[in-house]
């Protein structure tokens, strides 16, 4: 039997692609682990972002570009993932209990950010992370209808001196909403810093449960709430959602001008609404337009994560509290939201400060 060449193994592993960014592991900074024994490899591969949708096209790939190698008569590979902390665009104390802020904004309402950033949040979950979501909306909180929850009150409990609230578990995401703790018949009248000191109670006084992610759903504009976010909140970054219509587009830079000019960045543009396929003979319309969510983020220099059509199950699953993602993950529509789930996540992932140094393969014989 041949020596299994160390240096073979390090090429091989370092040319594989990884299949959400499209770029290999040594420009990614991944160092995989491998041991070697009598003919047989094992290699262990940890990424920065729940991979769960693509862990066995990157073991399938690992698997392939080894298995060529003179000695190698078997190989076994295994995908995992640690999701590190990144830091807030202020110099906001951390949230307690929560690794990541992300906002999901819109310049206006009507667009679908809602709908997009709780399907977003169960995707994150179904990928393989601790997801938390925030209703920000304070005026017109929807979470709580959209999982289900509807009047349910979250727990009290002390801790640290203070009353705490514990997030409810909805469809196995963290959940905490203005919604929980008003009827649906109570108008918010109220002014603008005190709808800011709400979101700072919402979001400092529960008792976040170790979530990777916690998904912020924004209200429609750029005012009080977005400024308070942006500024007293460690926020790593932001996600606008749009539909191709023009005037919907309009407002959409206007979200993304307001984060720039807080120093928050924006991990790319959701398209929604894209386009309608015809339920009796399969045709297909742009009825907003085409190409709009790709043309405001080449504007922006930042990218398009994904576009979702226009789907009467989208609305109808959300309505009856169960969105899409948990009524059925392996659909096709729950695939467009795993996809955006899994770039969103990676490019935060990719975003931390490096060291610039190539990555070290570890090669031992057992």
């Amino acid at each position: 039997m041949p020596e299994i060449s160390p240096q073979s193994l390090t090429h091989a592993l370092q040319s594989v692609v990884e299949p959400t960014l499209e770029r290999t592991l040594l420009d990614l900074g991944v160092q995989p682990q491998v041991s070697v024994s009598a003919g047989h490899v094992e290699v262990s591969i940890t990424l920065g972002y729940p991979a769960e949708g693509v862990s066995q096209i990157l073991a399938e790939a690992v698997n392939e570009a080894l298995s060529g190698i003179a000695g190698v008569e078997s190989v076994s590979v295994e995908i995992d993932w640690d999701i590190p902390s990144r830091g807030g665009a202020n110099t906001a104390a951390r949230t307690p209990g929560v690794k990541n802020i992300i906002a999901v904004a819109s310049g206006k309402g009507g667009v679908g950010k809602s709908t997009t950033a709780v399907n977003l949040a169960l995707a994150l979950q179904r990928e393989g992370a601790r997801v938390g979501i925030l209703d920000a909306d304070i005026y017109g909180p929807s979470q709580h209808h959209m999982l289900g929850v509807g009047q349910q009150r979250p727990d009290i409990v002390q801790q640290g001196g203070k009353d705490m609230m514990v997030p409810i578990q909805a469809h196995g995401v963290q959940s905490v909403s203005m919604g929980y703790l008003v009827t649906e018949q109570t108008p918010m009248v109220w002014r603008g810093p005190m709808v800011s000191g709400a979101l700072q109670q919402l979001l400092g006084q529960t008792r976040w449960d170790d979530v990777d992610y916690l998904i912020v759903d924004m209200p429609p504009g750029t005012g009080d709430i977005q400024l308070t976010l942006s500024q007293r909140v460690p926020v790593a970054g932001a996600v606008i959602v749009t539909t191709p219509q023009d005037i919907a587009l309009l407002d959409a830079k206007k979200g993304i001008e307001m984060f720039r000019k807080v120093n928050v960045p924006v991990f790319g543009v959701v398209e929604n609404m894209a386009v309608h396929t015809c339920s009796n003979c399969g045709h297909e319309e742009h009825i907003f337009g085409a190409g709009g969510g790709e043309r405001i983020a080449r504007e922006y220099g930042t990218e398009l994560l994904g576009s979702l059509p226009l789907d009467l199950s989208i609305r109808a699953t959300t309505d009856s509290g169960l969105p899409t993602v948990a009524a059925d993950p392996n659909s096709s529509l729950s695939g467009h939201y795993r996809r955006i789930a899994r770039r969103l996540s990676a490019n935060l992932w990719q975003g931390l400060p490096s060291d610039q140094q190539a990555p070290e393969i570890v090669i031992t014989d057992d």
